[in-house]
């Protein structure tokens, strides 16, 4: 598997309005990234992120409303 870089330096991170407001089970999500959604543990900010290809995290948020 290729291993692709992506300079999140300037991501603008907010949390996901899927998260629970009791400070557990938080996500945050970057915005505006052209054909990707990166995703962190909003607890560990400078920990890993997943980046998730655009149409793989609208599905995931569609199926989540469901």
């Amino acid at each position: 598997m290729a291993s692709i870089r992506i300079d999140l330096s300037a991501a603008a991170w907010r949390e996901s309005s899927y998260s629970n407001g009791d400070g557990g089970a938080c996500v945050d999500v970057a915005d505006g990234l052209t054909g990707v959604v990166p995703v962190r543990d909003s607890k560990l900010p400078d920990g890993p992120v997943i980046v998730v290809p655009a149409g793989a995290w609208a599905a995931f948020v569609t199926a989540v409303k469901a």
